[in-house]
């Protein structure tokens, strides 16, 4: 039994599956993070091309 544990404890595959497990974590936050940010700056420039388009359609029927 305890040649088993320290074999274990040597053994490096769990590290090495948890290190890209973290990895794969880090990256899935970057890019949520990114879409969301583009995401807002769409809404603010579609935001105002709408209000620019109103108010010369506005401006024309008057």
């Amino acid at each position: 039994m305890n040649k088993l544990f320290k074999q274990f404890i040597k053994s490096e595959d769990g590290v090495t599956a948890l290190e890209y497990g973290l990895i794969a974590g880090l990256i899935a936050l970057t890019i949520a993070a990114s879409v969301t940010s583009v995401g807002n700056e769409l809404k603010t420039v579609f935001t105002n091309i709408v209000t620019s388009v109103t108010a010369a359609v506005t401006a024309s029927a008057g």
